[in-house]
């Protein structure tokens, strides 16, 4: 690609795809080793999709989709998985001497050279997508390659090998962890069946099924994983948590294991928490506007309580940290008590909840007080002892950031109020509420801009929205078809004022409190997520399956 550089440039800004800004801060940034249009892939101005169509049209290499490509399995055994890897290619198909092979970088003459003395064939390349690639490679090599070896064995010497890093069973489930982590799944769900196990990812917030396993794996595989997390391999009848940290290929993996007795065994999921892509800046989260200076605001009290709600998987605990991140400077303390650690921060103190020794949020919360701290942050309000020390702890000079799962931010009021905590402390002590959903964001190579239905019409209209295109992906083999690619959060931010206060010590109602919320120009979830349909970054069918249409 490098003779052809300043070419792929131009071409792109001919096209309309980046302005000649773009290029030049592009050129800027680039260091020697770097393509130009991996850098622009970096920053954002043009997808993957984009650079393709400029590539195929500028070198007359064709493009190929590898979602639905028969892809010829037999051809792995010509080129070795590790090669496969390093260069990023897979082969497709051979005729007479010529063969076939889809490559994310067409123009590595390495590459093909290489590959052509390696196989005595012809190398005719094709453009593929960089995860296509790595899906295919996931599909062909790896995965069936481990399960075939470890089927080889007999019971006998799989039990034996449970920790021998060559292992089939060791490889199998390193396997699985990396291909949960090239397809940036949040959660690997091992699931035993009566004849099998269903190994499932849960990418984008939706569940789908990766594999079938043979039920003959389902006793090493989780021993395992248990012996990976510390658990006791030989209790099986009670639910057991733990927790691995890995390092696959430079990505820095922290796995949260639960196991679950079921009739057919163990049921293990693991929630994938990867460390290196953390959002750490409150400019990525998907505020609008409004509510990013209203959130900035609260957070930049000295004191009071803001709470983050949400059902679990709502990213919450990246709101928080990104919260944390943004207050972070060396003349603030800021302890946190959580349970677990998710995420490590540079200059910040965390503790660890640890019940069994006795070790709880609120006795945590108990110590950080006599520990001078400026800011606390509390991973979760469960219990009614928590929620005091909380509340004392704002009311006595302290910003207290904490998470609590309700279905709205008003919601948040009364759940305090059951818990136990008076009014009066409620109202004095409670800054702000943000309640929030992920919603997922349509694919930006596939997205098309179409008319909005009928019932859509309504929908927008009924919240006094006008709405003339909606954005929906087609399904390409970059969202592995399904027209979403990545995440997006909407939010509902709720700051108390003095009327709200007084309403909540005369313990009025929620419909009378929504009407002040309302006046006071609260955004709801529903509201946020349906200005996010209007920006053409998610779509109506998303925003309605996370909240209630009224």
């Amino acid at each position: 690609m490098r003779n052809t550089r300043k070419r792929l440039g131009d071409l792109l800004v001919q096209s309309g795809l980046i302005s000649e800004e773009q290029l030049q801060q592009a050129l800027k940034d680039k260091n020697e080793s770097q393509k130009l249009g991996d850098v622009l892939l970096q920053r954002g101005f043009i997808t993957e999709q984009q650079l393709i169509e400029v590539l195929e049209f500028q070198l007359g290499i064709p493009h190929v989709s590898l979602f639905r490509y028969p892809i010829d399995a037999s051809l792995t055994s010509l080129i070795p998985r590790e090669m496969a890897r390093r260069y990023q290619l897979i082969a497709l198909r051979k005729e007479g001497d010529r063969l076939y092979v889809a490559m994310a970088d067409p123009m590595d003459f390495y590459a093909i050279e290489d590959l052509r003395l390696r196989t005595g064939f012809q190398i005719e390349p094709a453009i593929a997508s960089k995860d296509e690639i790595l899906r295919a490679i996931n599909k062909f090599y790896d995965l069936d390659d481990g399960v075939q070896e470890f089927l080889d064995e007999t019971p006998e010497i799989q039990e034996e090998k449970i920790t021998n890093e060559d292992a089939p069973v060791v490889k199998l489930v390193n396997q699985i962890l990396q291909n949960a982590v090239q397809q940036r799944a949040s959660d690997i769900h091992i699931d035993p069946h009566e004849t099998k196990v269903i190994l499932r990812y849960r990418v984008d917030g939706v569940l789908r099924t990766e594999r079938t396993l043979p039920r003959s794996m389902q006793s090493v595989l989780t021993a395992r994983i248990k012996i990976m997390a510390n658990l006791d391999i030989t209790e099986s009848r009670i639910p057991q948590d733990g927790r691995i940290k890995v390092s696959l290929e430079a990505h820095h993996i922290d796995l949260r294991v639960s196991t679950l007795p079921t009739l057919y065994g163990e049921k293990i999921v693991m929630r994938v928490l990867d460390l290196s892509s953390s959002l750490n800046n409150l400019k990525q989260l998907g505020f609008n506007k409004v509510n990013f200076e209203r959130f900035k605001k609260l957070i930049q009290q000295p004191t009071g309580i803001v709470l983050i709600t949400g059902p679990t998987g709502s990213g919450k605990s990246s709101t928080l940290y990104a919260a944390l991140n943004h207050l972070n400077s060396e003349d603030v303390n800021i302890i946190t008590v959580e349970d677990p650690v998710e995420y490590q921060l540079e200059g910040i103190n965390q503790i660890q909840v640890n019940t069994n020794v006795g070790m709880t949020f609120a006795k945590g919360l108990r110590a950080i007080l006599r520990q001078d701290p400026n800011i606390i942050m509390v991973g979760e309000i469960r219990d009614r002892e928590t929620a005091d020390v909380a509340v004392r702890a704002s009311l006595t000079g302290h910003l207290v950031l904490s998470t609590l799962h309700t279905n709205d931010s008003l919601g948040t009021i009364t759940r305090l109020i059951d818990m136990g905590v008076e009014p009066f402390l409620v109202a004095s002590s409670l800054s702000g509420v943000v309640a929030q959903r992920l919603v997922r964001r349509v694919c930006r190579d596939c997205g098309q801009l179409q008319e909005p239905t009928v019932r859509e019409k309504e929908i927008f209209g009924k919240r006094g929205i006008t709405i003339s295109k909606v954005n929906r992906g087609q399904g390409c083999g970059t969202c592995n078809m399904t027209g979403y690619k990545g995440r997006v959060a909407i939010h509902e931010l709720l700051v108390l004022d003095n009327e709200m206060r007084r309403m909540i010590m005369n313990r009025e109602s929620y419909s009378s409190l929504r009407e002040v919320a309302i006046k006071n120009g609260t955004i709801f979830l529903i509201d946020d997520g349906l200005l996010k349909v209007k920006q053409g970054i998610t779509t109506t069918e998303e925003i309605l399956r996370v909240t209630i249409a009224e």
